[in-house]
């Protein structure tokens, strides 16, 4: 039976963990890159007769993620696979204060997991399975904050409205192609995850939006990861998914 391929970053925690939970299907090839592997997600697999690797990588060091995802993919063979998609969902959030006020090398980081990674990887991929013929895509898990600034988050903000530009961009670049690739940039709503927990937990006098995120949480507006995650795999596999190269589950 042909593979479904999908390549998903940030997948130990949050969202990232309930989809890839989501994705272990008996047709899946499943390949997640995150800082640490997941034994549980190795036993899910394992039961679901699904195909399971794990990479303990620091997106923080793109370049050598990319390089070793585009060995690997040209290893493999097309002729056994059904579909290829890349997953960009990992991301950091640096402290939550004013930017004058910012570690030099947190900032650093935001970018280059949160921008730099995705590029890297996402140019590593379109590279390698060029000559393809199955379909393929590239999701690239944006935020509403790249479309919206807000105080004391600018590498966050810079960082998820980079990657909806980038992804317009390589979309005008896939179009050009016979088998392009179908990519989007897409904010997944408002979920309840540590990264939410971290905001709610930030010092009100560095961060003026605190109350606002603390009343989502209140008022049990905040979507759990696992429905988050069956929302934008639904988006996905759309029929018309990258018609438009930045979307946003909500409509």
């Amino acid at each position: 039976m042909p593979k479904n391929l999908t390549i998903l970053t940030g997948a130990s925690r949050g969202m990232g963990r309930a989809m890839a939970e989501q994705l272990l299907q008996t047709d899946a090839l499943l390949l997640c890159i995150s800082r640490q592997t997941n034994i549980a997600l190795a036993e899910q697999a394992q039961r679901a007769g699904a195909a399971l690797l794990q990479w303990p990588l620091d997106l923080a060091e793109g370049a050598t993620a990319s390089a070793q995802l585009r060995q690997w993919l040209a290893q493999q063979d097309p002729a056994t696979l059904a579909s290829a998609t890349l997953i960009n969902n990992a991301g950091v959030i640096p402290a939550l204060v004013p930017l004058s006020d910012s570690d030099p090398v947190a900032l650093a980081q935001a970018l280059r997991v949160g921008l730099e990674a995705p590029m890297q990887l996402t140019a590593a991929f379109l590279g390698a399975t060029r000559s393809w013929t199955v379909p393929r895509k590239v999701l690239n898990i944006s935020s509403g904050l790249g479309r919206r600034a807000m105080a004391s988050q600018a590498a966050y903000c810079a960082a998820k409205a980079g990657m909806d530009h980038f992804t317009r961009c390589v979309a005008l670049d896939e179009a050009q192609l016979a088998h392009g690739a179908k990519v989007c940039s897409l904010a997944p709503g408002v979920i309840d995850t540590d990264m939410q927990v971290q905001l709610r937990s930030a010092d009100a006098t560095q961060f003026p939006d605190l109350g606002s995120f603390a009343g989502l949480h209140a008022q049990g507006q905040l979507s759990s990861p696992e429905d988050a995650a069956r929302r934008v795999l639904a988006y996905l596999a759309r029929a018309d998914f990258g018609k438009d190269a930045v979307g946003d589950v909500r409509g």
